[in-house]
């Protein structure tokens, strides 16, 4: 049975930020299970391509049940469909039946962009989401997951918080997404498609 999950970046034969990855599998086994002895997942995940790139799944609970790596290619995302949702996803779980619901609303546009009650940004249904106003990129203080590649990019500077709201969206000079296999993806004239409930 799945219950937890992390995706990993595989890039010519190297795991991309495996201990961001490693301190959110554990954050997740100490808040779940009351699991206090980390795992490590370098030495589980093993011998790796030394061409190419590829996505590599972790299947977890209490204990690393499964990995398996399949070859990633991006699709592309310049549209989105705005959805109201309270949905809640603290944890990446295997569990994205909510998310998956939403995602089935996106109509014609590439993705969704999941907006709190309260007329917050949160995320889409892959991916964490940055706003650039006035030179500089801003990130939703509390997105539906807090991402790998989100964290390290705070970390580093290049990103910064604050509550986002739907009106933010019109005086945005560029919009980003970012999960650990995009990176960070910027989109330049991005467009949005408001559903009215």
């Amino acid at each position: 049975m799945c219950r937890f999950f992390e995706t990993i970046r595989i890039e010519e034969g190297r795991a991309r930020n495996l201990s961001r990855h490693e301190a959110r599998m554990n954050r997740t086994r100490r808040e779940v299970f009351a699991e206090s002895k980390p795992l490590f997942l370098g030495p589980w995940i093993g011998e790796l391509p030394k061409e190419g790139l590829y996505r590599c799944r972790i299947v977890y609970d209490r204990e690393l049940r499964s990995m398996e790596l399949i070859p990633y290619l991006p699709r592309r995302i310049e549209s989105f469909r705005l959805l109201e949702s309270a949905i809640e996803y603290p944890h990446k779980s295997c569990d994205r039946s909510g998310i998956d619901r939403l995602f089935a609303a996106r109509g014609s546009a590439d993705e969704i962009l999941i907006v709190g009650p309260d007329g917050r940004l949160k995320d889409t249904s892959i991916a964490n989401v940055a706003l650039k106003l006035d030179g500089v990129w801003w990130t939703p203080t509390e997105p539906l997951l807090p991402g790998t590649m989100r964290e390290r990019l705070l970390d580093a500077g290049k990103l910064k918080e604050r509550e986002l709201q739907i009106d933010d969206l019109n005086a945005i000079e560029s919009f980003g997404v970012m999960n650990a296999m995009i990176g960070f993806y910027e989109i330049r004239t991005p467009r949005f498609y408001l559903v009215r409930q």
